[in-house]
Formats: structure tokens, C-alpha cells, sequence
């Protein structure tokens, strides 16, 4: 008889293995709190989490000022956040470390004033921007709390107006979209060479409604291996417990174990660490969101199994040194 196992006497695999978590939210949309107490909970529970970076989820926004600043207010908070764990009152972890804001790049031009705000008020710690571009014909897959971005968003020339203010502020680009629309990101990466783009959740993998079929995988592998010819592209390793995915972790009665979870994620991660190599990819946890597959701890031990096989240089580089360097976290 199938039983779930029990995370709270579940083993840490490879505990000592320092970790950034690459991405993460923090939010309180009404019963849901997910804030500092939360995380470094979640933190603590047995891995070593040496640094987090935190990505917007359109939070804390501002409900006074110019309609366009609005967005800096999140990025104060995480600032605020990264403060507080500074103190270590909160736990060992140093939340926030690194900040990935929200500012609307299809603001043009002017998209400069709101990012030099946004960095003026973060800290130190702003390292990019993420503007999220899913949409696909079937609105279906959009399983997530976000409606659908416009179409073509990476495309529209007032984005890459935006767009082009990043690089000259030392700011890598985050970007999220479904993976039939990775081919947009190439051409992003190809027109801006000099940015640093980071294709967050394997891609953004759809496995439900059309793209449900046996054909997914051989599809979502040959565009994960095109954007990896763009040697400013980076791959995060993750974000695979959302429904869009087709897996079921949302619908299972009980939270698998963790050996199930890497069963099911491993032909992913290991697909995009063949194609982009480990120096181009980091591990994230993207919680609350992937809650899904269970707990936090269970969540670290399923992503350490899928590398089991690495070598100890390159799960340095997977876990710890890749996210270290291109958010610059120090």
C-alpha cells in the first residue's frame, strides 16, 4: 500500500551543500501570508540556504504617487526584508539578498526614471527586472493568478526601448513566458547581446490542454536547446509543481516523496542542464508557488536527486555559484 512519507523524519539529503534560492516570492494576499517568518522557516527546515533572491509578483505596490512609481514600492519592501534578515534575528539565511523588480518596460524611454528609482530605493540589492510575457491562443493554460500579457510582448518596440535601459544600469533581464514562445526570447537575446536574460521554470513548460500530447517533450527540448545558443541566456532549474505543467501535483491526495518528485522532474532539469551546461543554470525554489509538490524541504531534497549523478564542481555551480554571479551577491 502506497502511504505519503512523512517529511517531518525525512533525511536532508547533502545538508551542508550551501544554496541561493534563486527565486522566491513573498506576498499576504488575504488568508495567504508567505513574509520573512515564513521563509526563513521554510529555510531552516534543513538544507543550508545561504541567500535567497527575491523575484516580483506585482506586491506592495505604492497607493500614492505617480501612476508609473507605484511599482518601486515593491521593490522597498524587499529591501526592507533584506534589512531585517540582515540583523540574522530571523534566522542564518540572508532573505533578499538580491532584488528582481517589476518595472513596466513598456514604458519606453521613461522605463530610466523608474528604474533609477527603483534602484535609488532597493538598497543596493536591485539586479534586475522581470516582465512577464505569457500568452498562448488556447487560454486554457493559464493556470496562474496573472491574466495573459499582450501578445508579442518581447517584440513591441516600446518593451525593447525599456529593455534597452538595463544593461547600461547593470541589470539582468527575468524573463517568463510559455515555452512555445521561447523563440521570442532568442530574438530578445540576439537583439540585446550585451543583457543578461533568465528564462525562469525550465522554460515555462504547458503540458495540459493542446500541449498534453506525447510530443511535448521533443518540442519543449528543441527550443530549450535553441535559446541555449544564446550565450546570454540562463536557465533557472524549477518552477515545475505549477498545473500548467501537466504533472497532477496539485490534484494528488497526499504530497509525494521526494523521490517521486525527481522522477518526474529529472528528464527536465537534466535536459536543460545538457543544453545550457551547469555555469548557465541555478537552481530556485519559486515558492509559495510550488507548495504544490509539497514542502520546502521536500521540494530541495527532489531537486538535489536529479543531479545526483553531477559532480561535487558542478552542484556548486548549480546550487550555489551561478545565481552567485549573475545577481552579484556577494
Amino acid at each position: 500500500m502506497h502511504t505519503p512519507a512523512s517529511d517531518a523524519i525525512a533525511e536532508t539529503i547533502e545538508p551542508t551543500l550551501p544554496i541561493i534560492d534563486s527565486h522566491h516570492h513573498l506576498w499576504m494576499h488575504q488568508n495567504d501570508r508567505y513574509l520573512l517568518d515564513e521563509f526563513q522557516a521554510d529555510a531552516g527546515s534543513g538544507h543550508t540556504i545561504v541567500a535567497s533572491v527575491y523575484i516580483e509578483c506585482s506586491v506592495m505596490y505604492r497607493c500614492h504617487g505617480p501612476q508609473a512609481l507605484r511599482c518601486v514600492g515593491e521593490t522597498e519592501f524587499a529591501a526592507g526584508i533584506a534589512a531585517m534578515s540582515e540583523s540574522g534575528l530571523f534566522g542564518p539565511t540572508r532573505a533578499c539578498a538580491a532584488i528582481v523588480g517589476g518595472a513596466d518596460l513598456l514604458a519606453g524611454e521613461a522605463a530610466a526614471d523608474i528604474l533609477d528609482a527603483m534602484a535609488a530605493s532597493g538598497g543596493g540589492r536591485l539586479r534586475g527586472i522581470r516582465n512577464v510575457a505569457n500568452w498562448d491562443a488556447d487560454p486554457s493554460v493559464n493556470t496562474g493568478v496573472r491574466a495573459y500579457a499582450p501578445r508579442d510582448l518581447y517584440a513591441d518596440p516600446s518593451f525593447r526601448a525599456g529593455f534597452a535601459c538595463l544593461a547600461p544600469r547593470g541589470l539582468a533581464f527575468d524573463a517568463f513566458q510559455y515555452h512555445p514562445q521561447l523563440p521570442e526570447v532568442c530574438d530578445l537575446a540576439d537583439a540585446f547581446p550585451d543583457t543578461t536574460i533568465v528564462v525562469n521554470h525550465c522554460g515555462g513548460l504547458l503540458g495540459i490542454g493542446p500541449y498534453a500530447g506525447s510530443q511535448t517533450f521533443d518540442r519543449w527540448r528543441s527550443l530549450i536547446v535553441e535559446a541555449a545558443r544564446r550565450p546570454n541566456i540562463v536557465m533557472k532549474l524549477g518552477g515545475l509543481s505549477a498545473k500548467r505543467c501537466g504533472f497532477g501535483l496539485d490534484s494528488h491526495a497526499f504530497p509525494l516523496a521526494a523521490r517521486e518528485l525527481a522522477c518526474i522532474w529529472k528528464p527536465y532539469i537534466q535536459a536543460c542542464i545538457q543544453a545550457f551546461g551547469p555555469t548557465r543554470c541555478m537552481f530556485e525554489s519559486n515558492f509559495p508557488p510550488d507548495r504544490a509538490c509539497g514542502s520546502y524541504h521536500t521540494l530541495w531534497n527532489a531537486l538535489k536527486l536529479t543531479v545526483a549523478d553531477c559532480t561535487a564542481a558542478e552542484k556548486a555551480d548549480l546550487f550555489l555559484h551561478t545565481a552567485q554571479r549573475v545577481y552579484r551577491i556577494q
